[in-house]
């Protein structure tokens, strides 16, 4: 049940993300640490493709929980990062 609930979750937050976007700019190239951040979220989906891929074996297994809790992760931080950024600016 944990698994269908995650698989939900990480589709409806890509469309709930939109609805909560709330910052001054339109978009991130005003944002240096989102930029990374952009870059880091890249990367995870990448590596959690590969993960997908691979044998359900015990270290795949960690690798992909690890992974599944920094991609939801981002979804946290980058709200964050951007209403301090903005903080920071005004």
């Amino acid at each position: 049940l944990g698994g269908v609930i995650a698989l939900i979750m990480s589709i409806a937050i890509l469309f709930i993300l939109p609805i909560i976007h709330v910052n001054n700019s339109q978009g991130l190239q005003f944002y240096p640490l989102n930029q990374i951040l952009f870059w880091y979220m890249v990367i995870i989906i990448i590596l959690l493709t590969w993960i997908g891929a691979q044998p359900v074996e015990d270290p795949y297994i960690l690798t992909g929980q690890i992974l599944t809790v920094l991609y939801f992760m981002y979804y946290l931080i980058n709200p964050l990062i951007i209403k301090m950024w903005d903080n920071l600016l005004n």
